[in-house]
């Protein structure tokens, strides 16, 4: 294609005076030391040979680089996404762009081949061209605005002029100018993870469009900076116990340090989102939160699955502690190709302290425990013992977001095994399709009817079969850490309120080898039943009434009894309830029935152990 000189010289000089024009604009604050040239997020100009330097020394980085290259030759063939909405979301095909841009950009930079730049491109048109980016679910806009902002903002000095042109405006008229209308800005007082992301992904678009929007870019920034500590503070404060769970500290978290690093990175300062309470200490709770099996603590609408994690290599450079890292090795080292579909993957490359990675550094505490929405204290007897023992114990209340009735719950690991366990999530589509009112949390409302979701299906109690008190809540009022004994309580009664007077639960390792549940109860004015509930995947024999042997894959683990009152050892179904819900094979649970006599005491203490008899009396000493 033959191209006029006129042509060739007049759009040099517009690019000459757009650079010109870009360098001597005074930006408003908090823009105002935004980095002049592209790129500017994330990565800047001439950072990439810190990245090569990875690669060229150290395996785990050669691997993950060399697996990121496969992928996107694989996606070279791959038509561009479609705009194909699921139910209310389009969020899989946003999540999905995000994750090709991302990793052919970083592609791109880091060959300088062209068919990962042209790839890119096409993607970037495409969903440009799109009719809008669903702002009714902006969780949608959000990732499609960032995988936007990268892929302009990357590889801006190879976009022509026009395909600038499309890409730029997609961004302002369907990611950021819908953000400014109120029906779609409930995000920004959001106490959960729509904050972080939704924030993040307005910011990477604002940054990547400013010297030609430096207004709206500075409204969306100063948003971002004013309206994220909302999120923050519950999230993080005290201590790090990340309120939503496992799966969404992924989520939320990696959102929020996207944000954080971005404007590091563009502007220069972070404003102090950084210091925030808790929120350097959360990569901790993360570390504990993951099992000696390598199954997380699933609580709430939560995965179980342990994952590779950018935002925690982010922790481990800026906290200088490598042990954050503990359960990220494996991945690094084994097939970090099974990772590929992680739309954050170059993050690893780029948040990575590499001197971090060579070395396996032990956590130095076996237990952790943390306050704020959702209170939960962790325990083991060992790091580098798979066989360890695990146990988890879950507060809070049922009115947190993506929390179930599941206050006073646990989850105890042993001989590589998961002897008490949770569901964890449902999928909301599923349920949302035939018409569950998924997210109505008043204490009638269709989500605590979810088979999944009550505490009739929790490792916890249930008194008359009624549903715990979504108004309730419960915190860690007592703890102790020696490792011979570490243990938590908590005072229940709110969560039970009206049923009986009062509930005390507290869990305990003791010795390194047995896990003991006590439940103190005292009856209200009239007598109730009370149901003791453990999930399993193990096999269950009931030996007498007060003990059972659980068997899975050949181990075995023993459960036992002890109280003053009558009770006898039972095995319930997991079928559920409904058509929407979700089958449960292999899981079956265990417990008791028993009755809570008027203004009456109640004691109960359930013992796991690997033990032929029951543990000494001293053993059950009073916490």
């Amino acid at each position: 294609m033959k191209v006029s000189l006129r042509k060739c010289v007049k759009t040099g000089l517009l690019a000459v005076l757009w650079t010109f024009s870009a360098h001597a604009q005074n930006f408003p604050e908090p823009i105002q030391n935004l980095q002049r040239t592209h790129p500017r997020l994330l990565l800047l100009k001439g950072e990439e040979k810190g990245i090569q330097q990875k690669i060229e020394n150290h395996p785990e980085w050669k691997g993950v680089h060399k697996a990121i290259l496969d992928e996107c030759d694989r996606m070279l063939a791959l038509p561009p996404v479609e705009r194909i909405q699921i139910g209310r979301r389009l969020l899989d095909k946003s999540r999905e762009c995000l994750r090709r841009v991302f990793q052919l950009s970083y592609a791109y930079r880091l060959t300088g081949e062209e068919k990962y730049f042209k790839r890119a491109e096409k993607e970037l048109l495409a969903v440009s061209a799109f009719s809008d980016w669903n702002p009714s679910h902006f969780l949608d806009v959000a990732e499609m605005t960032m995988a936007a902002a990268i892929g302009y903002d990357w590889l801006y000095d190879q976009l022509s002029e026009s395909s600038r042109s499309v890409i730029r405006e997609a961004i302002i008229q369907k990611g950021l100018e819908p953000s400014l209308n109120q029906k779609n800005s409930s995000f920004s007082r959001a106490v959960n993870n729509w904050n972080q992301v939704c924030n993040a992904g307005m910011t990477f678009g604002a940054l990547a469009v400013a010297e030609h929007q430096p207004a709206l870019a500075s409204q969306i920034v100063d948003r971002a900076i004013k309206t994220l500590p909302i999120s923050m503070k519950p999230s993080f404060s005290p201590d790090g116990a990340y309120p939503e769970g496992f799966a969404y500290w992924d989520y939320g978290t990696s959102f929020n340090v996207l944000l954080l690093n971005a404007v590091q990175k563009a502007l220069g300062n972070d404003f102090g989102l950084s210091e925030s309470p808790g929120f350097l200490a959360s990569a901790t709770y993360m570390t504990h939160m993951v099992g000696p099996t390598g199954v997380a603590y699933n609580w709430g609408d939560s995965g179980s699955k342990n994952h590779l994690t950018p935002a925690l290599f982010w922790f481990a450079s800026q906290s200088k502690d490598a042990s954050v890292l503990w359960n990220q090795h494996e991945m690094l080292t084994e097939a970090p190709k099974n990772y590929v579909n992680n739309r954050l993957l170059p993050a690893v490359m780029l948040w990575s302290d590499a001197d971090q990675v060579g070395k396996k550094v032990e956590p130095n505490k076996l237990m952790w425990s943390g306050g704020g929405p959702s209170p939960v204290a962790l325990m083991r007897s060992s790091w580098t013992d798979d066989q360890a023992w695990y146990l988890g114990f879950k507060l809070g209340s049922p009115s947190v977001s993506h929390a179930h009735m599941d206050i006073g719950s646990f989850v105890v690991d042993a001989q590589g095994e998961r002897w008490a366990m949770d569901f964890g999530s449902e999928q909301y589509h599923g349920l949302e399709s035939k018409g569950v009112d998924l997210w109505n949390k008043s204490q009638e409302g269709q989500r605590w009817e979810v088979f999944r979701l009550n505490n009739r299906a929790h490792n916890t109690l249930t008194f008359d079969g009624v549903l715990q008190r979504v108004a309730g809540k419960a915190q860690i009022d007592r703890k102790g850490e020696s490792p011979e004994n570490m243990f938590a309580i908590s005072d229940l009664s709110e969560i039970y309120q009206n049923k009986v007077k009062s509930v005390r639960r507290g869990v305990a390792l003791v010795n390194k080898n047995a896990v003991i549940i006590r439940d103190e109860i005292g009856g209200g004015d009239k007598a109730t039943s009370v149901r003791w509930n453990m999930l399993t995947g193990a096999q269950v024999k009931i030996l007498d009434n007060q003990t059972a042997v659980l068997t899975k894959n050949g181990k075995k683990m023993r459960l036992h009894v002890r109280s003053k009152v009558p009770v006898k050892l039972q095995i319930w179904s997991t079928k559920p309830d409904h058509d929407y819900d979700s089958e449960n094979p292999n899981t079956q649970f265990v417990g008791f029935e028993t009755s809570v006599p008027a203004r009456a005491s109640l004691e109960v203490t359930v013992e796991l152990s690997q033990n032929s008899e029951p543990l000494p009396a001293k053993a059950l000493k009073d916490w």
